[in-house]
């Protein structure tokens, strides 16, 4: 839990996808034959991305006071992980010590609990597609 992986936790929202590779042979016909599903015509083809877009939720993160500021500032965040899993995830970018403390805000407001889900934050507080959490080293709201 304390080693986590920054490509689970969240993703940039620059989504490069270099695993497409093995979809380049598609030339042999068994293979064409099998997959003729992926039309945009197919209701369940469809309904699928929406969903796997829905469990990923845009994360803005601001820097407050003399916090480093991410270069990446925009995150997509399963909507599972927790406030302790993202404040673990800011340390190991920002490279902080285990000693150091870091604070997430909500609405520039309260600090939610480390055990709170992202995706109940987004649907309480979340806006324009979004949810805006400000990470500091020091106690600024609330």
């Amino acid at each position: 839990m304390a080693e986590a992986e920054q490509e689970p936790l969240a993703s940039p929202q620059s989504e490069g996808r270099s695993e497409g590779g093995e979809e380049a042979p598609e030339g042999g016909p068994t293979a064409g034959a099998t997959e003729p599903a992926p039309p945009p015509a197919g209701s369940p083809g469809t309904e699928e991305p929406a969903g796997d877009t829905k469990k990923k939720i845009d994360v803005l993160l601001k820097a407050v006071g003399d916090t480093p500021i991410m270069k990446t500032k925009k995150w997509a965040v399963e909507r599972t992980r927790t406030i302790q899993s993202l404040v673990d995830f800011i340390k190991k970018f920002l490279k902080l010590m285990a000693s150091e403390q870091l604070f997430i805000y909500v609405n520039q407001s309260f600090a939610p609990s480390p055990d709170q889900e992202v995706g109940t934050l987004y649907e309480c507080f979340g806006s324009d597609g979004k949810l805006v959490l400000h990470y500091c080293k020091t106690q600024a709201w609330g």
